[in-house]
């Protein structure tokens, strides 16, 4: 909404001294987002007169039409003289009244103007425009051309109103008032302390039976309709100055007299209205719902086909309008022809959320349809259309049919009861019975009792619905500002659950193992698991598809963290970098075996335990996962040797680290799973509650998933279940104790079948140690059929011993070591490498 300052001033008497930044300043501070405010000619400078053509010579050996006029400017040049000047316009005679800008003038742009010869000819001024002004579009597209009555000599710059500020506010959903004058003015006077010159406050014959004939059909799309008729307008009559310039500071064209005056009161008063030509309605004015399929050709030039559930304004023939979104073309006022002599004023109150889905569906939001769908107040209708009557019978010369048609579906007001403190408890600060009696009256509301107030909403602002509303209109009009900055105390005792802690813990130990986190959206589509390989069984398929998908090539939310992961990948290596240890650490989405409508949660109060359950049970199932993928090089090649390209082994590590992080014993073993290679996928498992379960995979990427994605070669990826580590774990992992006594290490080297996994060996060794044992590590891997047998591969462990009390001796670490080979050659087969 823009409000030039100086129409603002007509309702508010703002002290004088006051600029366009001030008044933003208090607005803001009661609430309005003013963005900008701007100033208008404030780099104009004069002289800027009125002049008359005198004479014209057309110069005919040029390219284009050139006119070297004369024109008298009275004794604005300082002579007397007629002011010669040359000009390639041609919508103005001989006798024409024009706006002339004299030399020693700086035009908006710091367009300086002085004497200069052109087309053989010395142009002292310029004939201006309405650009060349500032002024923005009239519709003339040309020279301003003034109504003869204006005298030579007059000041143009205070004639078209040139140098004003306007305040540019974004006027949230909720607060529709604030899409007129009106509306802003009450505002500006309750910031001011200043009393409002309610422009709404007008004298409006009561109903009769002589007005338009009008019928309703649904009085809940529509609970309001005023009609008025004015007949002998003058066809000829045109637009004054001051209403097209208040029309262009407030960002709208001027069309014609009857459209502008409209425009305006509903700027003024922000109720939307429309004028048809009489001669042109056949028979009653009626409120609908239109019929599937019908047609109508709105102002704009477009056939619409209407829905059932479009509201619309007929007549005998049947629509003329899309209710409060646009008119129809065959009840247009047309200026061109002039012939619109008699007009019916429409100020009707329509349903906000129909005019707002009307305007969605068609894609055809207007000035009107913005105001009807934030809330218009109904009483306004009436004084709307009596304001519009007496423009019209003012500037066109018409007269006010005696007949007055209003249709008024019987409506109670809206009274809310909230204690008289209730705005203190909210804000935290005492402001008492009086400040809050006060404030609510200040907006308009009508508020009686003492402890307990009933307050009635005034009839402008459909957005006051609650106590909290209420709460907030005291809160603002005292100032936000003026709220104290409290931190809120939560009680003892509380912190992170033991989930957000583990979360926490692996993302520290993910990022200090080098990988960088990247957050990707939850959203698929199915395409992407045909990419990654998985079977048409797998339950990662069964995805939870989303109503409104914020793209249509994503609808349904993710089951698995790889894909926004190997996109992120793919995107950072195509931009060079191609070293890349990626992790991301989040919610997928598995939809629930019966599907569970969600309750709706009540606003007044907290929901109870039993209400909340049963709006989580119908919510899909939603385990954390963590997942990391990489490619490139994982230690960079340099002075100290050469690099390593990251591989299944890094997937599988980092696996070991979460597990680390949550206490748990990881069971990695070899796989096969939809996109890994499959010789070189591992399977990671945990055992809860004495059995084990699969809760995840790592290892390298199978190539034909590579080519598909065009990720680089080798690229390697790991993802598991976190909730499942977490149920996994003893809690807390709890820190060694350590020992001042000296370690003991034996070493052993296995000969094992090639196909025996190496977990199984070491599970074997580490049960087989006993107690002294405190660390096992694969050192080494040997394949040499030569050497080993055929199909067998030699496992090297370093043991290292260590009691808590005593130095073991050497028979000890011995004994302990030759048991953990005896379980592993039970278990496995395994024999001592030269043994």
């Amino acid at each position: 909404m823009r409000v030039p300052l100086s129409w603002l001033r007509e309702y508010v008497d703002l002290p004088a001294t006051e600029t366009g930044r001030d008044v933003q300043a208090n607005l803001i501070s009661a609430g309005l987002e003013v963005e900008t405010v701007e100033q208008i000619g404030a780099d104009l400078k004069g002289p800027l007169v009125v002049g008359q053509v005198l004479t014209i010579e057309e110069l005919t050996e040029f390219k284009k039409p050139i006119r070297f006029c004369t024109v008298d400017v009275g004794t604005a040049n300082g002579t007397g003289e007629p002011q010669e000047i040359v000009c390639g316009a041609r919508n103005f005679a001989v006798g024409d009244k024009v706006v002339v800008v004299l030399p020693g003038a700086v035009l908006p742009g710091n367009f300086a103007i002085a004497a200069r010869k052109t087309y053989g000819k010395t142009s002292h001024g310029m004939i201006c425009s309405g650009d060349e002004l500032g002024m923005g579009d009239d519709g003339s597209g040309g020279i301003i051309v003034l109504p003869p009555e204006h005298e030579v000599g007059t000041d143009a710059i205070e004639l078209l109103q040139l140098v004003d500020e306007v305040l540019d506010i974004a006027v949230t959903p909720d607060r529709g008032y604030a899409l007129s004058m009106r509306g802003v003015a009450r505002e500006a006077a309750i910031a001011y302390g200043r009393p409002l010159l309610d422009p709404a406050l007008l004298d409006v014959p009561a109903p009769n039976a002589f007005g338009y004939p009008v019928q309703v059909a649904d009085p809940r799309g529509c609970d309001r309709f005023t009609a008025r008729t004015v007949t002998g307008l003058d066809p000829e009559a045109r637009s004054p100055i001051w209403l097209k310039r208040r029309l262009q500071k407030a960002g709208m064209r001027p069309i014609s007299l009857a459209v502008d005056i409209t425009n305006y009161v509903m700027l003024e008063l922000g109720q939307p209205l429309h004028a048809y030509d009489r001669n042109r309605v056949q028979g009653a004015i009626g409120v609908r719902r239109a019929e599937q399929g019908e047609k109508l050709t709105t102002l704009d030039g477009v056939v619409r086909t209407l829905d059932a559930e479009d509201l619309v304004i007929t007549d005998d023939r049947g629509p003329i309008g899309l209710a409060g979104v646009m008119g129809g073309a065959n009840t247009e006022i047309d200026d061109t022809e002039g012939t619109t002599t008699e007009v019916v004023i429409e100020a009707a109150h329509f349903d906000a959320i129909s005019i707002a889905r009307t305007a969605r569906r068609h894609k055809l939001a207007s000035e009107a349809s913005k105001r009807f769908e934030r809330g218009v107040d109904p009483q306004a209708a009436s004084a709307a259309a009596q304001r519009t009557v007496d423009l019209l019978v003012l500037l066109a010369g018409g007269t006010a049919d005696a007949g007055v048609t209003e249709v008024i579906a019987p409506s109670a007001p809206h009274t809310i009861t909230i204690p008289a403190n209730h705005p203190d408890k909210v804000a935290g600060v005492i402001y008492g019975r009086e400040t809050v009696v006060r404030r609510l009256q200040q907006v308009g509301c009508d508020v009686y009792g003492q402890d307990e107030l009933i307050v009635t909403a005034p009839s402008w602002r459909p957005d006051l619905t609650d106590p909290n509303d209420l709460a907030e209109e005291v809160i603002r009009l005292e100032g936000y500002e003026n709220l104290p900055s409290t931190l809120p105390k939560p009680p003892a005792g509380l912190g992170l659950t033991g989930r957000q802690r583990l979360h926490r813990r692996i993302g520290r130990a993910l990022a200090g193992a080098g990988y960088v986190e990247a957050l990707n959206y939850p959203f698929i589509g199915e395409h992407v698991f045909d990419q990654l390989g998985l079977a048409d069984d797998d339950p990662k398929r069964k995805v939870v598809k989303l109503v409104n998908p914020l793209s249509d090539e994503e609808p349904a939310l993710r089951t698995t963290l790889l894909p926004g992961l190997l996109q992120a990948l793919r995107r950072n290596d195509g931009r060079g970098s191609h070293d890349l240890a990626l992790f991301e650490t989040g919610l997928v989405f598995h939809p629930q075996e019966e599907l569970r409508i969600a309750g709706r949660l009540p606003v007044d109060r907290r929901p109870t335990d039993e209400e909340i359950a049963s709006l989580t049970a119908a919510l899909p199932v939603q385990p954390r996962h963590a997942a990391v993928v990489l490619a490139g090089a994982r230690e960079q090649a340099g002075w100290w040797g050469k690099g390593r390209p990251a591989d299944w082994a890094d997937a599988v590590e980092a696996a070991r680290t979460l597990a680390h992080e949550a206490g748990t014993e990881l069971l990695v073993r070899s796989g096969q799973y939809g996109p890994w290679h499959p010789g070189r996928c591992a399977e990671l498992a945990v055992r809860v509650g004495g059995a084990e379960q699969v809760i995840g995979y790592a290892g390298e990427l199978h190539p034909g998933v590579l080519k598909t994605l065009g990720l680089p070669a080798r690229t390697c990826a790991m993802e598991l279940d976190l909730d499942a580590l977490e149920q996994a774990s003893e809690g807390l992992p709890k820190g060694p104790k350590i020992s001042t006594f000296p370690v003991a290490t034996q070493d052993v080297a296995l000969v094992v079948d090639k196909f025996v996994p190496h977990s199984d060996v070491e599970a074997a060794l580490r049960e087989g140690a006993g107690e002294l044992l405190e660390s096992i590590r694969l050192f080494d891997v040997y394949e040499n059929s030569e050497q080993l047998g055929e199909g067998k591969k030699s496992l090297a462990y370093a043991l290292r011993f260590r009691a808590a009390d005593r130095t073991l001796t050497v028979d000890e670490a011995s004994a302990a070591r030759d048991a953990a080979v005896a379980l592993a050659a039970e278990r496995t087969e395994a024999v001592l490498r030269g043994a």
